[in-house]
């Protein structure tokens, strides 16, 4: 049984997982950098230990620092939330090196599946369908345009070591392709030290389709259903919802078995996240596997009951699952909102400063997740988001009129927000509807006051 655990990550996360080792009494131990002191995490914490300098590089990221603080205030396990070092193989590796319980996938699984040409060939191999494209790396940039006259445009490339939308370049033709390879080579190596890349097919006007999975240690894997995440700005996600309004329970048990396929596949222990896209004829395809919990996993959390957070750990040390695929019961519909201090009119510019008034809304079926408070001063050197606002409904309608409520009681001061955009969104007529895919930011007029 875990003792006591270190969790490797800040803000809404962090607090996230302290309450929840809270709840199952054991202690915590947070980390932080010079910026975070007097964060919420810091505070929450039975012990709280620095790491580092304000750059992530210099705290957050930094292995040896996390591990040493590990073993000094004697954690016999550490969670890595998500970002940071929540995908890094090697991390998860000293982990298991320095016999710390790691919350998450064996590393060999986190490599395999975090290399998406190894992760596109593991699903080959399980008879999952991939886009199509190419099964190994592309060489260069010759190379490059000749799977491109094989595969049709238009194409997309992609790093293999990839995430959060970097190193991926959409060609329509043969000059699109050669300026947008180099570039995405060029981002991929500065965002992970790697410019491997891959190509596949572009399906254009897809939907983001992921399942929740939970597998043990034993052989036993399950799904908890779909979300719908393809409100998206640049790759990143805005607005996410549970379920899909598109997928009829047919499709649902079909995709929902190869999600678990696929993580038997991969041999996967621990919550991830199986992606697919979805295209306009109702096709799908595999897209890749996140190791580790998802931003977005409140909204399932309300359609099941199932705490996450709490299976994670569960699993970690050593425990069945006490759950079978037909306990899975989906109950009404779930919407999350980010909100990110940020300022949508600059182009969504980073908004960092002290917090002079903050309000959250309550009532039921309304659950804001946040590290924030009054007082509290947003960093300028990490992700933006504050808050995530989840309300859950009987329906899919109801889910909506409740953000509509709850962004409309939202009170942040101090800083820029995305609010008022996240509003427009839940008010547009093809949100209401249903009528989206990826692209919809792209074209989405909102109003800028």
């Amino acid at each position: 049984m875990i003792k006591k655990m270190l969790i490797a990550n800040r803000g809404e996360i962090a607090v996230r997982i302290i309450r929840v080792c809270r709840e199952m009494e054991i202690e915590t131990v947070a980390v932080y950098s010079v910026a975070d002191k007097e964060a919420l995490h810091t505070q929450l914490a039975d012990e709280a230990v620095c790491i580092g300098g304000a750059s992530s590089e210099d705290s957050y990221l930094n292995m040896e620092s996390i591990i040493s603080a590990a073993v000094t205030h004697g954690a016999d396990a550490i969670h890595p939330g998500f970002g940071f070092l929540s995908e890094n193989p090697q991390f998860a590796k000293l982990c298991k090196q320095c016999n710390i319980t790691y919350i998450g996938p064996d590393y060999t699984v986190i490599e395999k599946m975090g290399n998406k040409v190894a992760a596109r060939q593991t699903m080959i191999n399980a008879k999952i369908p991939v886009v199509p494209g190419t099964n190994n790396e592309i060489k260069d940039l010759n190379h490059a345009l000749q799977e491109a006259e094989k595969t049709g445009y238009p194409v997309i490339v992609k790093a293999a070591s990839g995430g959060g939308g970097k190193g991926i370049r959409v060609a329509y033709n043969k000059d699109e392709l050669k300026s947008g390879f180099l570039a995405a080579c060029k981002e991929s190596m500065a965002s992970f030290g790697d410019d491997t890349m891959y190509m596949e097919k572009f399906i254009e006007n897809p939907r983001h389709i992921e399942f929740q999975i939970l597998a043990d240690n034993y052989g036993n894997v399950i799904h908890l259903g779909e979300r719908d995440c393809s409100i998206q700005r640049h790759h990143q996600k805005i607005l996410e919802e549970a379920p899909s309004v598109v997928l009829s329970e047919n499709q649902r048990k079909e995709m929902g078995k190869m999600a678990v396929r696929a993580a038997k596949a991969a041999g996967y222990k621990n919550a991830g996240t199986v992606e697919f896209l979805l295209d306009k004829t109702g096709k799908y395809y595999f897209m890749e596997m996140n190791t580790r919990i998802q931003v977005e996993h409140p909204i399932t959390e309300s359609i099941t009951g199932i705490d996450i957070v709490k299976e994670q750990i569960l699993i970690a040390q050593g425990e069945k699952l006490k759950l079978k695929q037909n306990d899975i019961k989906l109950t009404g519909h779930a919407i999350e909102c980010r909100i990110n201090a940020e300022i949508p009119e600059k182009n969504f510019m980073p908004s960092p400063g002290t917090i002079v008034a903050l309000h959250f809304p309550g009532g039921n079926g309304i659950r804001t997740d946040s590290a924030a408070f009054s007082g509290y001063t947003v960093p300028p050197y990490y992700d933006s988001m504050l808050a995530k606002l989840i309300v859950h409904g009987k329906d899919r309608n109801e889910a909506i009129k409740k953000m509509k409520s709850a962004l409309g009681e939202v009170v942040i001061e101090g800083v820029h927000t995305n609010i008022d955009y996240a509003y427009d969104i839940i008010n547009n007529k093809d949100y209401i509807s249903g009528n989206f895919d990826i692209n919809f930011l792209e074209h989405f007029n909102w109003n800028k006051g």
